[in-house]
């Protein structure tokens, strides 16, 4: 059994691992930059998440001048749709419908990295989370709202404000700091946390592995870093771009490049390069019957992994 195989046998999440709907909730925001958005039935067949994005600094929501992990051409792009974050049906609604997913598995490997009581409403209280490429906060508000203390970074000032907004509707998630930065600028600041997570971003860095050494030196020794990205495979071509680009309209024209993606076995090489080793990977799968998401052990297309800090080097 190689590398892979033995983290993909390690993944075995019970039902009990779901979040509870009222972690997910989204209210609705009445200004012009971004309306109500609820949980949606409808979706797509292995559709390619819209980036969340790399930044943080110690500001709540203005411009940082710091240098972005984010190739230019990727903050215009993002930064032109910022306005439909909180939109259920917009750009960002593969996001939304998977969202549930990627919490099960946060939940369940952050759960019993840090001995919590899964069951629990708020699971992850005391623990310090950081969700690099935040976006307009759809994975910081749930995160928030499972106990953590949240602070959520990205290098697009437009989806922070919009994720401050947001936020501030809700004495709970109220209290994440939101900041317009980048990761290696935290880095420069000293700044670490327990567990660092940077769902649909790598894809979008200039450079994966200096990313990486960036999302290793933000997190403890022993702390949790969790990476979402999309598998370079020819199903992963046919799916995310041609369908879900091109012919179903889903995503923007151009959202993905596939030659941007990284492997599994990539991933885990530039993990364990940084001082991360990758202990559990799952899969997405849509079932277009029941309109949800679901863990698997199919890595095809898009997949989540989480890794532990080495605690013998204590940084990078």
């Amino acid at each position: 059994m190689n590398q892979l195989q033995r983290i993909l046998s390690a993944r075995r999440l019970s039902p009990s691992v779901i979040p509870p709907s009222c972690f997910l909730h989204r209210r609705s925001l009445s200004t012009s930059e971004t309306d109500a958005s609820s949980a949606s039935s409808s979706s797509s067949h292995h559709t390619m998440q819209t980036p969340e994005f790399v930044a943080s600094s110690k500001s709540r929501s203005t411009p940082s001048t710091t240098t972005s992990s984010l190739k230019e051409h990727e903050l215009a792009k993002f930064s032109a749709i910022a306005d439909s974050w909180w939109h259920s049906e917009g750009p960002f609604k593969p996001l939304h419908l998977m969202n549930p997913t990627r919490l099960a598995f946060i939940r369940s490997t952050l759960c019993r990295h840090f001995s919590k009581d899964p069951s629990s409403a708020r699971p992850f209280e005391g623990l310090r989370l950081i969700d690099v490429g935040c976006g307009g906060g759809l994975l910081s508000e749930p995160l928030a709202r499972m106990g953590a203390t949240v602070t959520g970074v990205d290098a697009v000032d437009k989806n922070v404000k919009i994720a401050r907004l947001h936020a501030d509707m809700d004495p709970v998630t109220s209290t994440i700091e939101y900041h317009c930065t980048t990761a290696e600028k935290l880095v420069d600041e000293g700044r670490t946390f327990d567990a660092v997570l940077a769902l649909e971003v790598i894809e979008h860095v200039a450079n994966p592995a200096e990313f990486c050494k960036s999302l290793s030196a933000l997190t403890i020794p022993n702390g949790a870093t969790i990476v979402s990205t999309i598998n370079r495979s020819m199903r992963a071509y046919a799916s995310a771009i041609v369908a879900a680009e091109y012919i179903l309209n889903w995503l923007p024209k151009g959202t993905h490049q596939w030659s941007s993606f990284l492997t599994p076995e990539e991933l885990t090489m530039i993990l364990q390069r940084a001082s991360v080793d990758v202990k559990e990977m799952a899969g997405f799968v849509y079932n277009p019957i029941t309109g949800r998401w679901l863990l698997s052990d199919d890595i095809s297309v898009n997949f989540i992994a989480y890794g532990t800090k080495r605690s013998d080097l204590g940084g990078i």
